[in-house]
């Protein structure tokens, strides 16, 4: 049979009650003012603050990874391209390729000389010192050309340079044959627009009205029309 609980009992496990409240009361508080801190101190770092952090961790453990392939006697990166699959090898590679040679189309026409000059430049060979000496004590003053100076007479192109001119035409001509302008409209289409705008109006038109209207626009062509 149950015990019938006695007043003071009750009134004991009441006050235990009251006290394990206010205990879980003060543990929110004080939960809820480390929270409140936290997201102050939050908004007061900088905007990046997310991606600066994530960056400093990502380079504490790359820096202990290549420490520790380096203890162990491994090629860091080398390990590094046995984790990547073939398709993020090959889109970094491309990402690489944009990045040392970015193409943002037709801007400027000055804008696209540089480039073309950078081209140039980058395919030309390395520069042999001795050779630049040497044709600068040859020519003297004339080295540096001038109004009142001639140097074509004075100086002549090695074999090799031609033949890097002749081949670097070659591939600007294949290159140019696989480009063809755009055509926006049919040469020998009939013309019954007077702009683009309404060239594609009437072709909005003959899709939906075409096969209704047929008649009608050939008599108007012929001037048979009543």
């Amino acid at each position: 049979m149950e015990k019938i609980k006695s007043a003071s009992d009750k009134l004991a496990e009441r006050k235990a009650r009251l006290l394990e409240l206010h205990k879980q009361r003060q543990e929110a508080r004080t939960q809820n003012h480390q929270e409140v801190v936290a997201e102050d101190a939050r908004k007061k770092l900088p905007s990046n603050w997310e991606a600066r952090k994530r960056q400093a961790e990502w380079l504490l453990a790359d820096e202990k990874a290549r420490a520790d392939a380096k203890a162990a006697g491994k090629d860091y990166e080398r390990l590094q391209l046995l984790q990547v699959s073939a398709i993020d090898a090959e889109r970094i590679e491309k990402k690489k390729i944009r990045k040392d040679n970015p193409d943002l189309g037709f801007s400027t026409y000055e804008a696209q000389t540089a480039r073309q000059y950078n081209r140039l430049v980058k395919n030309m060979p390395p520069r042999d010192m001795a050779k630049y000496e040497k044709q600068k004590a040859e020519l003297g003053d004339a080295f540096y050309g001038g109004p009142h100076t001639t140097i074509h007479l004075q100086t002549k192109d090695t074999p090799s340079a031609i033949n890097n001119m002749v081949k670097d035409l070659e591939q600007q001509i294949d290159r140019r044959k696989k480009y063809s302008r755009r055509r926006i409209y049919n040469d020998d289409a009939d013309v019954d627009f007077i702009n683009e705008r309404n060239s594609k109006f009437n072709k909005k038109l003959d899709r939906f009205y075409g096969e209704h209207t047929a008649e009608i626009k050939q008599n108007l062509e012929r001037g048979t029309a009543i």
